[in-house]
């Protein structure tokens, strides 16, 4: 307890430093409304002024990315997006595969995705057993993309260490009628992307497709794939809206691999030889319906309501041939009501969730060029997710809000084992997890808040990791965090700012725990106690105006993320670090923006410290700094145009590494960055 009020003395302390404003000066706040009044928006999806205001209502860490902060870039993948976002650490693997973590999630999971809740549209990515993966995302084709970190992710029932991550496309309300852009580069990348938008009376519509194509820039690393998402909107009244979602993806990739830091250093292009032996892919094909509508019901309350079916499936030849089909469904029913309550502002969001789905699970020999051999397991899997929660804001002073809320989570992983030659492997395991919530937020009403909370959160296991093989795989526990979290963020025409100061106390944290004999083996199980805890710190700031014209500034934008992750008086491995992650991140870029629209700036990218790979902190990364330059012309209007170059020095570095119990240099653990590379782009719209 000491540890935790000296945390939160810290905390206080800055909070009370020049800069962060004083809970004395106070300013009219808004009136309450729960929705835009405006007709020609959407009642369903938010534009992006009226998703920050509901955001921002959160007592805790998030953000909202808008695309004007990643459309003129590449956007190669999802680190593009949240790279400026402090606290999440994302780092590319291959294609689009990224080593995606916010507050230390995850870090145990050497493939894909999980403790990260992944929405399209506020329809989940991820399968109901909680595997996420980045295939189906598309940056080319958000409005913007909203943050969650931890608990904070309550809105939308997610309730993981990690938080949620939802991506919102436009409609046909706050589109433009036609976009069209072309991206190229180095390694043989090309993309090109087209959209149309519209509204007519009560029915809008958008529609986008991107085709993308890469040579790679490790050997066996070529892909492509196109994607597509659509969305119709119908406008019952001014009340009430129904709109009907389309995604469809395709994507091809071949897998390098993972090799020893040697390698990775000294060899970066090289791919892991027995991935171009058994020439490893993950391929996948991915169909999403979805209908969420909104009605309103006075200016108080709105009442969500959403359907959804997802048709999912892997090809994936690696160390054996995986056939998986994914068959999702689910649906939500949310109420959001502000009102006065004996006089003062209530805010109340409580809501419901249902996520099931099967998975048909095969997997076969694969022989020498990703041939289809022998059947070596077989099972059906089921997951069934049922959750419930509330979450009500009190201002007991016109600037000061109390928050309580709690999510209640059951949840069933149920496997029958269809290939007996090696013993029934089948199981079934339930959980049950309350999650409770206790925040306050202080806001002036001239976008500056403060805030503090604690929360909960619960991750139950995957099949990835519940794989009911043995006893010990067939009994992994809940992962359960209680985080205490303070901070504040604001927005000025000059200024923007974003800092949370956080401690997560886990429980039966899931991880690399196995034999210590086989270096650089990895099979998750629960460990005994682990502490995650940091500082997020975002900045934004005009630091020169009218160099050169009236209306000209150079914004300096800088994000750095600390991380002390680390065991908890563990029996084997005391307090030492937890891999995968660095304990400092800095990026930071200096734009120039021109009033005509050119615009020009170096940015950087610098991990000062290598970190582990392995729990007996036996094996490091490599500290790295990349430099990279962005010049281009964007006025708003219909034309616009960007080059970019990427770790212009090209310095051989790590990008990201997977995680075992012990390691030593001939452990294959590490990814290569991509060494120096230019891009370039145009886009026309209307």
């Amino acid at each position: 307890m000491s540890r935790r009020i000296r945390a939160l003395g810290a905390v206080l302390a800055i909070a009370a430093a020049p800069g962060v404003p004083a809970f004395a000066q106070t300013t009219e706040l808004p009136a309450i409304n729960v929705t835009s009044t405006d007709s020609s928006a959407s009642l369903v999806s938010p534009n992006t002024a009226e998703a920050r205001r509901q955001i921002e209502q959160t007592p805790g860490g998030v953000a909202l990315v808008p695309d004007a902060a990643f459309k003129d870039t590449p956007a190669l993948i999802i680190k593009d997006i949240v790279g400026f976002v402090p606290g999440v650490w994302a780092q590319p693997k291959w294609g689009d595969d990224t080593r995606l973590s916010i507050r230390g999630s995850s870090l145990s999971r050497n493939f894909h995705l999980r403790g990260i809740q992944l929405y399209l549209d506020g329809i989940p990515i991820n399968t109901a057993d909680g595997y996420g993966d980045f295939q189906e995302i598309d940056p080319s084709a958000y409005r913007y993309v909203e943050v969650y970190k931890g608990g904070n992710a309550l809105r939308y029932g997610a309730n993981s260490l990690g938080g949620a991550i939802n991506l919102v496309t436009p409609t046909g309300r706050d589109a433009s009628p036609f976009d069209v852009r072309l991206d190229t580069g180095s390694f043989g990348y090309v993309r090109s992307q087209a959209s149309t938008a519209g509204a007519k009376g009560p029915f809008d519509w958008f529609v986008t497709g991107s085709a993308q194509s890469t040579d790679g820039y490790r050997d066996h690393s070529d892909g492509h794939g196109m994607r597509g998402s659509a969305n119709v909107g119908y406008r019952v009244s001014d009340d009430f809206e129904t709109r009907f979602y389309l995604n469809a993806n395709t994507v091809r990739q071949r897998i390098p691999g993972s090799v020893t830091r040697a390698s990775a250093l000294n060899s970066p292009k090289a791919a892991a030889a027995g991935n171009v032996l058994l020439d490893q892919q993950r391929n996948i094909d991915t169909l999403r319906v979805a209908n969420k509508s909104t009605l309103r019901l006075g200016d108080t309350t709105t009442l969500d309501v959403g359907l959804f079916g997802v048709d999912r499936h892997l090809m994936h030849p690696i160390f054996q041939w995986l056939d998986y089909r994914y068959a999702d469904y689910g649906g939500f029913l949310r109420l959001n009501d502000e009102r006065l309550l004996a006089g003062h502002r209530n805010r109340l969001v409580a809501g419901v969730n249902l996520h099931n789905g099967d998975i048909d699970n095969r997997q076969f020999a694969n022989l020498p060029g990703a041939v289809k051999g022998a059947l070596l397991s077989s099972s059906r899997d089921r997951s069934q997710n049922y959750s419930a929660y509330l979450e009500n804001s009190f201002y007991v002073l016109p600037q000061l809000a109390l928050v309580a809320g709690t999510q209640f989570l059951h949840a069933v992983r149920e496997r029958k084992d269809r290939f007996l030659t090696n013993g029934d492997q089948s199981g079934s395991r339930s959980f049950d997890v309350w999650s409770p919530k206790l925040g306050v937020l202080w806001e002036d009403g001239a976008g500056r808040q403060v805030f503090a909370n604690v929360s909960r959160s619960a991750e139950v296991p995957s099949f990835g990791e519940n794989t009911f093989a043995t006893s010990a795989l067939s009994s992994i526990e809940t992962q359960i965090a209680t985080t205490y979290e303070i901070g504040t963020r604001g927005r000025m025409p000059d200024v923007t700012w974003d800092l949370a100061i956080y401690r997560a106390e886990i429980h039966n944290e899931l991880q690399c725990l196995t034999n210590p004999s086989t270096p650089g083996a990895c099979a998750v199980t629960n460990a005994d106690r682990t502490v995650h805890q940091g500082i997020e710190a975002g900045l934004g700031v005009a630091v020169l105006k009218g160099i050169a014209t009236q209306g000209d500034r150079v914004w300096l934008n800088v994000a750095y993320t600390f991380s002390d992750f680390r065991f908890d008086g563990d029996a084997r491995y005391g307090n030492n670090q937890l891999p995968g992650a660095p304990r400092h991140y800095l990026k930071a870029e200096a734009l120039y923006k021109h009033p005509s629209g050119f615009y020009a700036g170096p940015n950087v990218e610098w991990v000062p410290q290598a970190y582990y790979v392995d729990n007996a902190n036996s094996l490091r990364t490599d500290a790295y700094a990349l430099l990279n330059v962005r010049v281009g012309y964007d006025r708003g209007e219909q034309f616009s145009a960007y080059l970019e170059g990427r770790n212009l020095f090209d310095t051989r570095y790590i990008a990201s590494a997977s995680i075992a119990e012990t390691a030593n240099a001939a452990s294959a653990l590490f990814e290569p960055g991509t060494g120096r590379a230019i891009y370039a782009g145009i886009r026309y719209r209307m």
